[in-house]
């Protein structure tokens, strides 16, 4: 069965005689903005609404959403998702922990979680971060990593 599939084609890795088990994962990333562009946030005076909690509840989503984002990975169960944000004076660190009680790991979906935190931000504030000839010079998302994953 399945013969014609060469050796080299796509597979989902096999998880079925793995032992579910409590996994949990944490990753950050980094957007960094101009000064003017975090004191609105802080002040939550930014025209679209609430940066930080649109972009928290943006990410509980799309952690949710990771195996329909990303082709090969699992759907697992997911039983609990924390953002965080720690905001300084020219950037904003997003942090996603994720806990699963399954057969496989949540780094992709922590990582996915810190993404789509960060697009949101930049999603909520790009009016504010265009200069004049409607580019971001000084908009930028980096540093997007695993911390730790445990089993």
């Amino acid at each position: 069965m399945f013969s014609h599939l060469s050796e080299k084609g796509v597979k989902m890795v096999d998880i079925t005689k793995k032992e579910a088990s409590v996994r949990t994962a944490v990753a950050e990333g980094k957007i960094e903005l101009k000064k003017e562009t975090i004191s609105l946030i802080k002040e939550n005076k930014v025209t679209k609404g609430n940066v930080l909690t649109t972009a928290q509840i943006a990410a509980i989503h799309a952690v949710k959403r990771t195996s329909d984002l990303i082709p090969l990975c699992h759907p697992l169960p997911i039983n609990k998702v924390d953002i965080d944000f720690e905001v300084y004076d020219d950037s904003i660190k997003a942090i996603c922990m994720v806990k699963t009680d399954s057969k496989t790991g949540v780094e992709m979906e922590a990582l996915t979680g810190v993404s789509v935190a960060l697009l949101t931000i930049w999603d909520m504030v790009k009016s504010n971060e265009k200069d004049a000839s409607g580019q971001y010079p000084s908009t930028e998302i980096y540093g997007i990593r695993v911390l730790k994953k445990e089993k």
